[in-house]
C-alpha cells in the first residue's frame, strides 16, 4: 500500500469554512497508530521533535528548530481508539492557541487501521489555513509511513522542521 493512496482530506461542511480533517488507512494495528501519535520519540520520527507525556492529563511540547515551540495538552489518550490535545502555546504561528487535535483510530475488517483526524478549528479563516492544510497534508503521509514501514518524512525536501 502507498501513502499516496490511503490518504484524503477536505474540509468539513458541517459549519462554514469547515476544520481540515483527513483519514488515513494503515496496515498495521490500531496499537501502533495509537502509540506513534502519544509516544514522544515516535510523534519525533513523523512529525517534529516532542518531548513530555503523551498520556492523558500529559502535555506535550513540540519544536520546530530554534523558531518556536507548540505545546499541547493531552486531553484524551484512549488506548487505541482515541487522542485529543488542545493547544495552549504556539510559536510563531499563534492561530493555533485554542485548536484541538484529535485523532480517531478504528481497526479494520482485514487487520489494519484507519484515523479519522481532526484539527478542529484550522478553519479558511485563519492567515496560517493554507499553510497548516500543506503541513498536515505531508505529515500525515509520514506518520502512515513511520507507522506502516518503519520510516517517517518529518524534514521534507527544502522544508523545515
Amino acid at each position: 500500500m502507498t501513502t499516496d493512496a490511503v490518504m484524503t482530506s477536505a474540509a468539513v461542511s458541517d459549519k462554514p469554512g469547515g476544520d481540515y480533517t483527513a483519514t488515513a488507512l494503515f496496515e498495521s494495528a490500531a496499537d501502533a497508530v495509537f502509540d506513534a501519535v502519544t509516544a514522544p520519540a515516535s510523534l519525533t520520527d513523523w512529525w517534529m521533535d516532542a518531548s513530555g507525556s503523551g498520556l492523558e492529563g500529559g502535555s506535550l511540547t513540540f519544536r520546530w528548530g530554534t523558531e518556536g515551540a507548540l505545546v499541547m495538552r493531552v486531553d484524551a489518550a484512549e488506548r487505541a481508539t482515541r487522542v485529543e490535545w488542545t493547544v495552549l502555546a504556539s510559536e510563531p504561528v499563534n492561530d493555533w492557541v485554542g485548536t484541538k487535535v484529535r485523532f480517531e483510530i478504528s481497526p479494520t475488517a482485514t487487520g489494519g487501521s484507519r484515523l479519522d483526524f481532526r484539527h478542529i478549528g484550522l478553519t479558511p479563516q485563519l492567515e496560517c489555513y493554507d499553510m497548516c492544510r500543506q503541513g498536515w497534508d505531508h505529515y500525515l503521509p509520514s506518520l502512515v509511513g513511520y507507522v506502516d514501514r518503519g520510516r517517517g518524512n518529518p524534514r521534507p525536501e527544502g522544508g523545515r522542521r
